[in-house]
């Protein structure tokens, strides 16, 4: 090969790479943390570098063109090979200093995480931690983290995955919000009350009604995808919700709306990459999370 022939610009690539996937320059410099006028002269400079238009401008946005899209094949793997070397990279690292990524969801990350994570402080202050406090699942081979606490069994070969515990979860509601219902003491009588569901709610719709009950989409007047918003609305009486048991259990306020229903078990589990995982400040980060979770 013809090295000095190759003068093709990794940034510029990465530029164009980010922006199809976002949609939109703004999002684009949003997700890279740069200046959107950068951004732009970047994916500019591309396409004169080229000789191609990658991108019809419209107004709706940005639109890949047949270049484009065949360009983007090949920028993805490129994408996906400086992940990869990232990665590597990151693994070899045996300093404790510096910052480790951790993915959980909302809840953990607002009750669970934090005494957690100020006793790792205390214990590695050198580290840092970034927390990424989101319901979505975060690509961990695409550097979106570096640790993920999960309620769910990773299938990914390329990560190491522990199972932690066993958690529940269970329905709450305030005193004043069940006596509003008659306060439920059965399954039918529990049917005809209100519920705070999730913007996709139909999975836990299906879920209660497993467990005995009679509910359809009018038993929910209020939904919200954020469960820490919904936690909210159920602790001021809008309706019953669910939430991790030792944190329902813990609100004095609250109080379990239905016994007599059997808890809904998940496990948690701990992921990260392998290449990833070799790293000692990583590695020292997932065990404490690993013994913290249990105890």
């Amino acid at each position: 090969m013809d090295w000095r022939r190759i003068n093709f610009d990794w940034n510029r690539a990465r530029a164009f790479l980010v922006t199809a996937e976002e949609g939109s320059l703004s999002a684009a410099a949003r997700a890279l943390g740069m200046a959107q006028p950068t951004l732009g002269r970047q994916v500019r400079a591309l396409e004169q570098e080229l000789d191609v238009v990658l991108f019809e401008r419209g107004s709706h946005g940005l639109t890949l063109t047949p270049s484009g899209v065949e360009l983007m094949e090949h920028v993805r793997a490129m994408g996906d090979a400086a992940g990869h070397v990232a990665l590597s990279a990151s693994g070899q690292s045996q300093s404790i200093e510096g910052t480790v990524s951790i993915t959980t969801t909302e809840v953990a990350a607002a009750y669970i995480l934090p005494p957690i994570i100020e006793r790792l402080r205390q214990e590695h202050p050198a580290i840092h931690v970034d927390l990424v406090a989101s319901n979505e699942l975060r690509d961990l081979r695409r550097r979106e983290a570096d640790i993920a606490v999960r309620s769910a069994r990773p299938t990914d070969p390329d990560l190491v995955a522990r199972k932690i515990i066993r958690q529940s979860a269970r329905l709450f509601a305030t005193k004043e919000c069940l006596q509003r219902f008659g306060s439920p003491k059965d399954n039918a009588h529990l049917s005809k009350a209100e519920f705070i569901g999730f913007e996709d709610n139909q999975e836990y719709l299906q879920g209660l009604n497993n467990l005995g009950l009679s509910l359809t989409e009018r038993n929910f007047p209020i939904h919200c995808g954020n469960h820490l918003v919904q936690w909210q609305m159920v602790k001021q009486g809008l309706g019953i919700g669910v939430m991790v048991s030792q944190i329902g259990d813990a609100e004095p306020e609250i109080e379990r709306a239905a016994p007599w229903l059997p808890a809904f078990e998940y496990d948690v589990w701990l992921a990260a990459h392998r290449e990833v995982n070799t790293s000692r400040r990583v590695r020292l980060v997932f065990d404490f999370l690993a013994a913290e979770l249990i105890a």
